[in-house]
């Protein structure tokens, strides 16, 4: 006798409907569906944003994100994953807002005080550093190369999600994060 195909689940394990169910069942008015999409994805999409320099208020970017998807959800075709589209409506939010306060900045510097880093009792002092001089590596990249390494290494998105997102293409954005690691690497190497 063959085992059945697909998934096997042991009793009372339920698996996570997806997004697509998700969003049909937010279409018919279920309200629990959007807070699942939100639940879902808003952990991602604000580690998105503090990874493009945002330092403040990324839970009003996050929510400004899903208050745009969710306006324009029937226009969704559903060319890319959902995730890929709200990272998409992130990213433009942010580069709305960079823009924005680039007319406005009168060139104040963030303090070191200001800085929002989150450390973990366990973590040793040769990984603050090292995390610190990787932060430093990276702050070099050219915004393009920082964006193709952040969403590919903190996001685990693919080639094609990541060029669709950037408004690229596959082959230019592994060629962008081969670059990014190189270059990290290297500054690594002479720190």
């Amino acid at each position: 006798m063959q085992p059945p195909e697909g998934p096997q689940q042991s009793a009372g394990e339920v698996s996570e409907p997806s997004d697509a169910a998700l969003i049909a069942r937010w279409q018919r008015g279920d309200q629990l569906a959007a807070a699942a999409l939100v639940s879902r994805h808003a952990p991602a999409l604000a580690r998105f944003a503090a990874s493009c320099g945002v330092r403040e208020q990324i839970d009003e970017l996050v929510q400004d994100t899903f208050v745009r998807a969710f306006g324009s959800l029937d226009g969704f075709r559903a060319d890319s994953t959902l995730r890929t589209w709200l990272f998409t409506i992130l990213r433009r939010l942010v580069l709305d807002r960079t823009r924005v306060e680039k007319r406005r900045r009168d060139d104040t510097e963030l303090d070191e005080g200001q800085a929002v880093e989150e450390y973990n009792a366990l973590d040793a002092l040769v990984a603050e550093e090292t995390a610190l001089r990787v932060r430093a590596g990276v702050a070099r990249l050219s915004p393009l190369q920082r964006e193709v390494f952040t969403l590919r290494v903190t996001e685990g998105m693919a080639y094609s999600d990541i060029a669709q997102l950037v408004g690229s293409t596959e082959g230019a954005c592994r060629v962008h994060y081969h670059n990014a690691v190189r270059s990290v690497r290297g500054f690594l190497h002479d720190a």
